[in-house]
Order: structure tokens, then sequence, then C-alpha cells
């Protein structure tokens, strides 16, 4: 068996050819080393190069600089094929999606020229450092703060759950250059680590979840950022900017719960089908049927909401609320197609040596974090 049984109506002749090329590329080259990445905490330097060196970085970036070229369709058809690997420690989506985006959006000429064709190839690796160990999703209380000083600010504070925290040497930094509370005042400054006397990597937090991706600590003790690394011609205008990007960003949640949806379905019909009970396969019971044809459903119709909700980003409609919506609801959906094929498994569900164990346990943190679920109902609940 293998979903979806439907084309995606966002997906084009193009996007079908690379989500081929991707496929092969994940189980020929990452999923073998998957025990390695998992034991190291992290997919190291190497590779990222590799995927910039197999067009896997940027693809929805302007060739001008560097990128692929393409929309956020062909970033969609990465995402996808990645949960469908079983390879969620990779933070190409954090890098290639929202950070690359960021600097194209917001960036002037020469940023972009300085640092999107580096973070195509995999010599500059993204992240972007919002969440600090006392404010999570309440971005308008953010305490880290920048000081202006002559042609640099001095920026101090510390930041928690940095994806990629441990690889990224090219760092957006959310931050407060003004005095202004709440919403005023923040801006959006790029940390170039190699450069950065003062900056600190705290340890390669011990996740649930999540094993290969290094999620990190990071500490700005007095570190001077040039005035030409913030993002935006305008000082204050950071929170403006997080607002304008955050829905591609919970977008990029509900596309990779699909992928992982849809490998755990295939892993527990490709079980039960093979193992043995009283006497008979585990597929034989009729609560095995059922249960699966229920999951099926919900797979299907996931996919359905999250292909519309790609359709309209791609024509540039979708709205905020939507996006937020689409976070929640497909995230509650992706634990508890989890839980039902982890159940189905039996004990060897929970033995971290079966793929479905992992799953489950990466899938928790989608409904925290890019804003919990309850923010995002919060958030969607405005517009009704």
């Amino acid at each position: 068996m293998s979903l979806p049984l439907f084309p995606s109506v966002w997906m084009t002749d193009e996007h079908r050819m690379q989500q081929d090329s991707v496929r092969r590329f994940m189980n020929d080259r990452w999923v073998p080393r998957a025990a390695e990445f998992r034991e190291a905490g992290l997919m190291g330097p190497d590779t990222w190069r590799d995927a910039g060196a197999n067009g896997l970085l940027c693809v929805g970036l302007p060739e001008e600089y560097g990128g692929g070229g393409g929309d956020f369709g062909h970033e969609a058809v990465i995402l996808l094929e990645q949960g469908r690997a079983n390879l969620s420690g990779w933070g190409g989506g954090l890098h290639s999606a929202i950070v690359g985006p960021y600097i194209l959006h917001y960036g002037s000429e020469e940023q972009k020229q300085r640092w999107l064709p580096k973070m195509a190839t995999g010599e500059l690796i993204g992240a972007i450092a919002m969440t600090e160990p006392g404010t999570g999703s309440d971005l308008q209380n953010v305490r880290t703060n920048a000081r202006r000083d002559g042609d640099h600010y001095v920026l101090n504070g510390a930041k928690t759950f940095i994806t990629n925290g441990q690889n990224a040497n090219l760092i957006i930094v959310v931050c407060r250059t003004g005095p202004e509370s709440g919403a005023k005042g923040m801006s959006l400054l790029v940390v170039e680590t190699d450069k950065a006397e003062g900056f600190r990597r705290g340890r390669n937090l011990d996740k649930v979840g999540m094993k290969a991706q290094d999620t990190s600590e990071l500490f700005f003790d007095d570190v001077r950022v040039p005035v030409a690394n913030r993002l935006g011609a305008d000082e204050g205008a950071g929170f403006t900017q997080l607002m304008q990007q955050l829905p591609q960003e919970r977008l990029i949640i509900a596309v990779s719960a699909i992928g992982a949806m849809e490998r755990a379905l295939d892993e527990t019909v490709a079980y039960v089908k093979q193992r043995q009970a009283f006497g008979k396969t585990v597929w034989d019971f009729q609560n095995t049927r059922f249960k699966l044809a229920e999951v099926q459903a919900t797979v299907l119709a996931t996919r359905a909401f999250v292909d519309a909700c790609l359709a309209a980003h791609l024509k540039g409609e979708l709205d905020p609320a939507r996006a937020a919506l689409a976070k929640a609801w497909v995230t509650e959906q992706q634990c508890q197609v989890m839980d039902e094929c982890l159940q189905l498994f039996g004990g060897y569900g929970y033995m971290m040596e079966y793929p479905i164990a992992e799953l489950y346990a990466d899938a928790r943190v989608q409904r925290i974090y890019g804003g919990t679920n309850e923010i995002m109902k919060e958030l969607a609940s405005r517009f009704m």
C-alpha cells in the first residue's frame, strides 16, 4: 500500500519528478545513516553540503541568489519525502523555507548576495532564535536586547529550543532594539557566528523525540552585530516581519506531519499483514481492519486539507487564521494516528528499533513548536 491515493492538486510534473529524485537521495544516502545521526544528536555539516550539492537547499529561492528558482511546492515535496523517510533530524525546512525567505523578503541586496548563495550550497546553515527560557509563544515579551553603539548593536540575551542550534553559523535573532514594550521596538538581527565574539552555544538538548535534531541553547554576551546585519531598512520592524512569515512556518509543520502520517500507516499495514497472533495474522482481525480504515480516512482527509492550504499559499491566498488552524488540527490528527498505529504493533511498537516508535515520539512536539496549538486556536478564533 502507498498513499496518497489521489494526486495532490498543487503538484505539477516538475514536482513529481523532484519527488522521485528526493526520495532516492534520502533512501540511498541518509536512511542508512539514521542510527548514526541519532547517536550523534545531529546531522553534521557534511550532510548539509551533500544536500546543497544535490539540490535540496533553498529550492524555492530565486536562481539569481543561488536558489533553485522554484516555489514553496518544491520545498513541500522535500518536507513530505523527509517525513516518509523518517528523517526528522534534518532542519532543512527551517533553513530553506523560513530563514531563507526572511533574508529574501527583508534583506538588502547586499545581504541577499552575501548570504543566500552560501545557504544554497550548505556552507552557511541557518537558524532563527525566537524562544527564550521564559518566553515561548509570547513573542511580544522577548527580553533579548540590542543596544545601538555606533555602527553596531551590542546584543545580550539567551535563547532556547533553537533548531539547528549546534550546526548553525547564520542565526536570525529576535531581539528588542528599542525601549518600547510589546510588539514595538523589536528587530531581527543576523548573527554570523564565526565572527561573533561573545556568542556561545549551550548544550544540545536531550528531547523526548527528534533525537537526530540538534536543538540548542544559545547565549549572546555583548555580541557586537553590525547595524548592516539588521533585516529591514527600519529599526523596530521585527514583529511585523515575524507575523508576515509565521503562516508559512505553520504550513511547513502541517506538511511534515502528512509525510510522517503516511509513513506510519504504510508501516502498520505491512506489519499487521505479516504478524501472527492466535493462528492468524493481526490483519485478519476485524478490529484491525476497522481501525486502519479509520486511520486511512483521517490521513486522506488531513492530506486534502493540507493540499488545499498549499494551493492557496502558492497563490498568495493563505491567511494567518487558516494557517494556524492547519497547524493545530493537522498535528492533533498526527498524534492520534501515531497512537492508533503504535497500538497495533503491540509491545514491539514501544521498541525504538521499530520506526513507528520513533514516529510516535517525534510527533508530540509538533503540537508545541511553531506556536502551541492552544495559541493557534486563539489566533484562529479572532477571525471568526
